[in-house]
């Protein structure tokens, strides 16, 4: 009776710990299966997030572009309003002295 008390113990501690065994391979499948998931997943986010920088990048280097050129013209546009403004002061102003000039010496000559 203690044999097969002992057989019968002995075969439950063996079908115990192939069970256990299994168990833990399906347990390192799975989680094998999750890294490489999010492994994969990872990488893809990584490749969409490269190439939303990439267009933001180009987008950004065209309006800085456009912004640029836009700029350069306002700049032109008005740096030629203020010579032609200066221009017609300094004429003004040299005309003034002249008619200063010539009243002061017709005052002397008087």
């Amino acid at each position: 009776m203690k044999k097969k008390l002992f057989a019968l113990l002995a075969f439950g501690l063996f079908a115990t710990a192939i069970n256990a065994q299994e168990t833990v391979k399906k347990e390192a499948k799975n989680v094998g299966t999750a890294i490489e998931k999010g492994a994969k997943a990872t990488g893809e986010g990584v490749k969409d997030g490269a190439e939303w920088v990439g267009d933001k990048t180009k987008k950004g280097a065209k309006a800085t572009k456009k912004g640029v050129k836009k700029g350069t013209k306002w700049v032109g546009k008005t740096a030629t309003k203020g010579a032609k403004s200066v221009k017609k002061t300094a004429v003004k102003g040299a005309d003034a002295v002249s008619d200063g000039y010539k009243d002061v010496k017709a005052d002397l000559k008087k």
